[in-house]
């Protein structure tokens, strides 16, 4: 049997925010190669970890051994034998995010692609991993346990498990008969909701219902909610999801269902992305990023999706769906981006674009979560009119792929639709690859609804301002707004409206007011400078509603829609 990669994480320096990090292992070759993982699976941009890295060494049984940075994450050694090695390292981890490492004196939040060396010829070996911790602390892990830590197959089961220490709630909670914790991390100010438990474990079922199979993970998987001051948002893994919601997002009346559709994204992913994975994710590669347009299908479907699991499990009705549905179609429809870049350079972008936007960004960008989230409802209407639907496809792709470990491509999905209506499969081609190709508005009224454009309450300048320090300062202009003829850029500081001192950003519109017209002073680069803006009416956003004229026709394909399952 081969002997497991041995990893030790010590905590007990949590009040400087340090995790020390210990890795044993016997090599196969005197050439030893090893590196940090520069990214996160389920996060598709460049972290680069090891800017938290510190204090490195390599001992060959008691001896050190010199060691060469062959790469920012990356390093290699010539060893004298194959005696037993030992690495040890230091990481800062005081970044609190789904995809990083955070530390103190309440508790530990770490994300194992952020802490584990990958070992070249070490990968597909066990891996056995070690935790000291604190008194009174307790250690979660998604892994088997083994009588003195836990045990992962390989090191990628090794990076796909979440570690959380500290003092909180535990809870258990039953999914099609499989057992499932969930850890709470952090109080609301008014407590956790009622009955969230069984809230959440009818919506993991609902979601098993959808792809028609027992939960992947079985009885292995932990759920993580950290509720937190201000955040939001998850990040997947193959047997847990961590979860960041905020106090002020609870309080407001959506606010637990919003909570509700996020734990059901995050739990479809077990199939959608997790198993069921682009082709060019089989396996990572943790050392370089890696492009797959197969994101708007990983994402996008799962955002159509994590709409509607509250309507499957019985927490909202047609009309609340409809109401979320809208706000997700008129984000797209408000973003300029989406005439420039197609939904499959929106996801081979990735890395570049949508992990590191700007103010600026959604006027040459769109997202691959949202226009994926508009192209599966557009595929959903389109398949239901052949008397079949996106969810059943999904299945048969999970069943084709998932269980199987193969990944896939265009084709793939191409030949699922060709299944169910052959002409599909072309419409979708020009929907990936054309911007603003997508038929939303005829797709909407096909199910008997209206999408209304609202025009804003106020005049609209087309200008994001910021307050600072005494200032107001252009943060964006909207590539589709009056302000982009006024020649104004961001970083300009505005001063005056028609000779009326500005002082705050909340005062333009109300400058405006009363005026078609007006003459904007502004600091340039140390330089006052004059524009006109012509403000107008603009629309603030678009709403999805039923349409009272809807035929017959229009009406069961509604309700054929409505079905989701």
């Amino acid at each position: 049997m081969t002997d497991p990669v041995c990893i030790q994480l010590d905590l007990q320096h949590n009040d400087r925010q340090v995790i020390q990090v210990r890795q044993c292992w016997s090599p196969t070759s005197r050439r030893l190669s090893f590196q940090l993982p520069v990214w996160t699976p389920g996060s598709y941009t460049v972290r680069d970890h090891v800017q938290h890295l510190h204090s490195l060494g390599l001992l060959s049984g008691t001896n050190p051994v010199a060691v060469k940075r062959t790469g920012p994450s990356a390093w290699s050694a010539d060893l004298p034998d194959l005696t037993p090695l030992t690495l040890t390292y230091c990481l800062e981890a005081r970044d609190l995010t789904v995809r990083t490492c955070y530390v103190d004196s309440s508790f530990a939040s770490l994300c194992m692609a952020a802490v584990a060396m990958h070992v070249d010829d070490q990968r597909w070996h066990p891996h056995h991993l070690q935790v000291l911790a604190p008194e009174p602390w307790n250690v979660h892990v998604p892994l088997e346990r083994g009588t003195d830590g836990w045990l992962a197959s390989d090191f990628d089961a090794l990076v796909d498990s979440p570690l959380h220490a500290g003092e909180f709630d535990l809870e258990g909670f039953e999914v099609e008969g499989h057992r499932h914790d969930l850890l709470l991390i952090g109080t609301p100010p008014g407590g956790w909701p009622d009955q969230l438990s069984s809230d959440v474990a009818s919506v993991c079922s609902g979601v098993c219902r959808l792809m028609g199979t027992a939960p992947p993970a079985g009885d292995r998987y932990q759920l993580v909610i950290q509720m937190l001051e201000q955040g939001y948002g998850g990040l997947e893994h193959d047997h847990s999801a961590v979860l960041q919601f905020n106090w002020q997002a609870l309080a407001k009346p959506d606010g637990r269902r919003q909570l509700l559709q996020l734990v059901g994204h995050e739990y479809l992913h077990q199939w959608n992305v997790r198993r069921l994975r682009p082709v060019e994710y089989r396996p990572y590669d943790y050392a370089r990023p890696v492009v797959s347009e197969g994101l708007w299908f990983a994402e996008g479907i799962t955002s159509y999706f994590d709409l509607a699991t509250t309507l499957i499990a019985g927490f909202s009705d047609r009309s609340t769906f409809l109401k979320d549905l809208g706000q997700e179609l008129s984000r797209v429809l408000m973003t300029p981006g989406r005439s420039l870049q197609s939904l499959s350079d929106s996801a081979k972008e990735a890395w570049v674009k949508l992990y590191k936007a700007t103010p600026a960004s959604r006027d040459s960008q769109v997202s691959y979560y949202g226009l994926g989230a508009a192209t599966a409802f557009c595929l959903d209407v389109r398949l239901r009119q052949a008397d079949s639907s996106l969810a059943e496809v999904l299945r048969e792709l999970w069943f084709s792929h998932g269980p199987q470990g193969r990944g896939y491509s265009r084709q793939h999905i191409h030949v699922a639709l060709d299944g169910h209506t052959p002409a599909l499969a072309a419409e979708l081609t020009t929907w990936l690859d054309q911007p603003a190709s997508l038929p939303l508005k005829a797709v909407v009224a096909d199910l008997g609804l209206r999408l209304d454009s609202v025009p804003t309450d106020r005049p609209h300048h087309g200008l994001t301002l910021k307050d600072e320090q005494g200032q107001v300062l252009v943060k964006r202009v909207a590539s589709d707004g009056p302000g982009a003829d006024s020649a104004l850029v961001p970083g300009d500081e505005l001063l005056a409206v028609n000779g009326y001192r500005l002082r705050r950003a909340a005062d333009l519109a109300l400058l405006l007011q009363s005026r078609s017209a007006a003459c904007i002073t502004y600091v340039r680069r140390g330089r006052l400078a004059e524009t006109h803006l012509n403000p107008d009416k603009g629309v603030d956003h678009w709403l999805l509603d039923w349409d009272p004229g809807a035929n017959a026709d229009q009406r069961a394909l509604r309700d054929r829609w409505f079905q989701i399952l």
